[in-house]
């Protein structure tokens, strides 16, 4: 049997051993997947062991560089801070990322095709074959997201995709296209939809089990993020329905209060992917620094979560339930030492060993790919999308519920008027005349309500500034985990690189480093030994 996985063919360079050695190997009978219990066990190398977030946080404007004797946590920092492109082949990479999530497609690949061998008339199988279409779509999204620019319905016909990967490779060297992200995002849709009604949660033996795998919850929650960017809102709406509680939303959301109640770090992060916390859906487990790089670590400080953005634009700013610092439960930490760092303190490394003497090994954490709060939110835009403002309303009071500091504060019940009020007295983020704001120009390519006063360019419509609210929202529960970059894409806002010092002061940089809301850098670059093999690159 003569194979080599699309990751393989495309990343050369990442293969550390002789190609015809790996081709000329002959599988023993461990290797055939001849049973449901074969293909289930292989399921759980289908899910990419490598994160996207530090590429996305510090592409996003989660990030400012800070003046000082300050270190970058690897020489990739700045080239993606720049919107560079990034050569380096190092773990947290576009390389590395590129490489494991065509890995993950090729296991899931190869599970479906021993499904149809194995065959499955009585549907014993449907579960892992509901699981595999899952993790297929779920890998394409990851790489879409990053290296695509975001859907649109203005120009995705023609926009460059991703190779969508469809089948176990059987020649060496096939020839891939790239597609374009209509293409793309039309096969993710597919999966999904095949998918979906496949899956069994019985299959899992525990609780622990089922959330490292795609339940029923976890793949309703990622149809319901797919549905958002794909700008398909009543089914972004009807899988948050199938997430979302009717009543008791409360009992599943996830308690802000007493996670923030516990100061060790340690533990705090090890609680918040607890896989018996009902608001975690799906867990995965990541081979990445970057753990390291957003916690209270001295790593990664030259480009970091500064205070100062904190304090101004995510989680200490000012929004309609008041001062985010005293309203909120969940504060943002700078530990002593002069770090610039404002960390929220959510993963923790766990160091796989290898060698225990020579304290060689690998960085490990776990990550909550999808959870209850950001289905809730995702529900809400969608809710304000479609013009449904009471119910995008009351989706964003229902967070605040939880998420508020009830300890010392009453927890707000916002309402239309009071947001309009908020958002319609407030400059866009410019950095003329240093007005740092949460509130930033929105271009998408879909249409939004007009300006209910033209006039006056700060007063917006109410679905605009429902939009703003969940924006804000989602970026200071979500900051570190990589999403608000997914915005900055869908919505075409624009980021203004700057330099903060010690003593909160901050100066921006010129044109070059601004990211338009047409700027091709928005798609980051395929990895360098993709493009030498042929692959069309993305433009610049």
């Amino acid at each position: 049997m003569r194979k080599i996985t699309i990751s393989a063919l495309l990343l050369l360079s990442l293969i550390f051993v002789s190609c015809n050695e790996f081709l000329d190997v002959m599988p023993d009978n461990r290797t055939q997947l001849d049973t449901k219990e074969k293909v289930a066990k292989l399921l759980v190398s289908a899910y990419p062991g490598s994160s996207s977030w530090m590429i996305a946080e510090f592409s996003s404007d989660n990030t400012d560089e800070v003046i000082g004797s300050f270190q970058p946590g690897s020489e990739m920092d700045a080239s993606l801070f720049f919107w560079k492109d990034v050569d380096q082949i190092a773990q947290d990479s576009p390389a590395a990322f590129w490489e494991v999530c065509y890995g993950a497609i090729a296991t899931a690949n190869q599970a479906l095709a021993a499904i149809e061998n194995i065959g499955n008339a009585d549907g014993n199988l449907n579960a892992q074959k509901g699981e595999a279409l899952l993790a297929r779509a779920f890998a394409h999204f990851k790489l879409s997201n990053i290296f695509c620019k975001a859907y649109s319905p203005k120009t995705s016909d023609s926009d460059l995709g991703i190779p969508y990967s469809e089948a176990p490779e059987t020649t060496v060297l096939p020839k891939y296209q790239r597609g374009t992200v209509a293409d793309v995002y039309a096969k993710i849709a597919r999966d999904i939809e095949e998918g979906f009604p496949l899956l069994d949660d019985s299959e899992y033996k525990n609780q622990a089990a089922k959330k490292y795998h795609f339940n029923k919850q976890a793949a309703a929650a990622f149809a319901t993020r797919f549905y958002l960017y794909y700008g398909q809102n009543e089914k972004a709406i009807e899988y948050a329905n199938r997430v979302l509680p009717a009543t008791n939303l409360q009992s599943v959301l996830r308690n802000w209060n007493t996670l923030a109640k516990e100061n060790d770090f340690k533990i705090r992060s090890q609680n918040f992917i607890n896989e018996n916390n009902p608001a975690n859906l799906l867990l995965t487990v990541q081979s990445s620094l970057w753990q390291r790089v957003h916690g209270p670590y001295g790593t990664g400080a030259k480009y970091c979560h500064s205070r100062f953005l904190c304090q101004t634009e995510t989680n200490e700013s000012q929004g309609p339930w008041g001062d985010s610092k005293s309203m909120f439960a969940y504060k943002a930490f700078s530990y002593t030492g002069g770090s610039p760092k404002a960390q929220m303190l959510k993963y923790y490394e766990f160091f796989e060993y290898i060698d225990i003497v020579a304290g060689i090994g690998y960085p490990r954490m776990v990550q909550a790919d999808f959870t209850i709060d950001e289905a809730l939110l995702n529900r809400a835009e969608a809710k304000a999308l479609l013009k449904d403002s009471i119910g995008a309303l009351n989706d964003i009071n229902a967070f605040l519920s939880v998420f508020t500091d009830t300890a010392n504060n009453p927890v707000p019940v916002l309402s239309l008027e009071k947001i309009n009020s908020f958002y319609n007295i407030r400059y866009y983020y410019t950095p003329s005349g240093e007005r740092w704001s949460p509130k930033k120009k929105l271009n998408p390519d879909f249409e939004l309500e007009s300006s209910h006063n033209p006039s006056n360019e700060l007063v917006a419509s109410t679905q605009e500034n429902l939009i703003h609210c969940i924006l804000q929202l989602r970026r200071i529960v979500m900051v570190h985990e990589g999403l608000r970059w997914n915005d900055i894409k869908r919505y075409g806002i624009e980021v203004y690189r700057r330099m903060v010092t010690a003593n909160f002061r901050a100066s921006v940089y010129g044109e070059e480093f601004v990211l338009r809301k047409d700027d091709p850098r928005r798609a980051l670059q395929l990895p360098k030994s993709v493009i030498s093999a042929g692959m069309e690159p993305n433009p610049r």
